[in-house]
């Protein structure tokens, strides 16, 4: 009984309750505008858990995650442009997710199945992020359309609607609980995983896909699931900003979005999701914040500290934080048994 306590009453399960914690209580103290504002940064969270359970517990790098962000956020706008009764919306952002799916499933097969991995798999992502970025930015046309949808260009759509549930649009304080909840659930999920079989086959793959072969599971397949899975997630985070914002362009499915997640996960901690959560609501505070004072150089700041936490500390340097708590911790428990053994005898 005490081992099991002693796994769970870790630094990363006692965090992750402060910060699920502060979340829940968090409009209550935050004016709606703040609370709008932090809806933004838990789609962001949703993105960057998208890119951790592949790169965290497949060891598949990709910067394709922007591209089924951007790919969602696209679907659920034209659908929402070419019918437009509100209550319709739910349906748009399934299909949102469903089409993010199905994107990553055959960007998936042809890489997983064609024995692409490792570096290239980042640059065949790459590629793709790029290419969808340049052919929306150059939309503008009228000819450019999907029934009555409009791409844009580089204005991209407008005027979005929100997502509406029997009557009621998910805005506002609504939009940041609905959010929450597609966060939470995601997290508890992969928290889940690690603890069964599938998670274990998954860390497998991660640490050797040979040796994993060879016990007999199908890791082209494995990989090629696992990778449709988080184009889902993520294109619901990009439904999801669609719906926050209104809108959709093509700068959300460029490189320096497609950038952002690696960071975020790289620095928290690729492995641990409730690190990525923590350094990915942390980084976003402090960046908006440089952002607000007009400093360029602070951004600059920012970013070489963010490279040198990723060169020095490649478990990213909340998850490390977690695991020298821990030690001390250990470590101070062991002693405080040795001093009240020898005092017994």
């Amino acid at each position: 009984m005490s081992h099991k306590v002693k796994n769970t009453v870790t630094t990363e399960n006692i965090c992750a309750l402060l910060v699920f914690a502060y979340l829940i209580i968090y409009p209550a103290f935050h004016s709606a505008y703040a609370t709008l504002n932090m809806a933004n940064f838990l789609i962001t969270v949703i993105l960057a858990l998208s890119l951790a359970l592949i790169w965290g517990y497949t060891g598949i790098f990709s910067y394709a995650q922007a591209a089924f962000y951007g790919i969602g956020g696209y679907t659920y706008a034209i659908f929402c442009k070419n019918f437009t009764d509100p209550s319709l919306t739910p349906i748009f952002l399934l299909g949102g997710v469903i089409v993010g799916f199905f994107v990553a499933l055959i960007l998936g097969y042809f890489m997983f199945y064609g024995g692409v991995n490792d570096v290239y798999v980042a640059l065949v992502t790459m590629c793709f992020t790029l290419v969808l970025e340049t052919f929306l930015a150059q939309t503008a046309g009228p000819e450019w359309h999907i029934g009555s949808a409009q791409l844009g260009g580089y204005n991209g759509i407008n005027a979005v609607t929100p997502l509406t549930v029997g009557g009621f649009p998910i805005k506002n304080l609504a939009l940041y609980i609905f959010a929450l909840v597609c966060m939470t659930v995601i997290y508890l999920t992969m928290r889940i995983l690690e603890k069964r079989n599938l998670g274990y086959c998954l860390l497998s793959i991660r640490e050797n896909r040979q040796r994993s072969e060879m016990f007999g599971y199908n890791i082209s397949f494995i990989q090629m699931m696992v990778f449709a899975v988080s184009g889902a997630i993520a294109g619901l985070a990009g439904v999801l900003y669609t719906s926050w914002g209104g809108y959709i362009v093509p700068s959300a499915v460029g490189m320096t979005q497609a950038t952002t997640p690696v960071v975020l996960v790289a620095a928290g901690g690729r492995k641990n999701p409730t690190a990525v959560i923590i350094f990915t609501l942390i980084y976003l505070a402090i960046s908006q914040k440089l952002a607000a004072s007009g400093s360029q150089y602070s951004l600059l700041i920012l970013g070489l500290i963010l490279l040198l936490v990723v060169l020095f500390v490649p478990k990213g340097i909340i998850h490390s934080l977690f695991e020298i708590i821990d030690r001390r911790i250990i470590r101070i428990g062991r002693n405080t048994d040795i001093r009240i053994g020898g005092g017994s005898e």
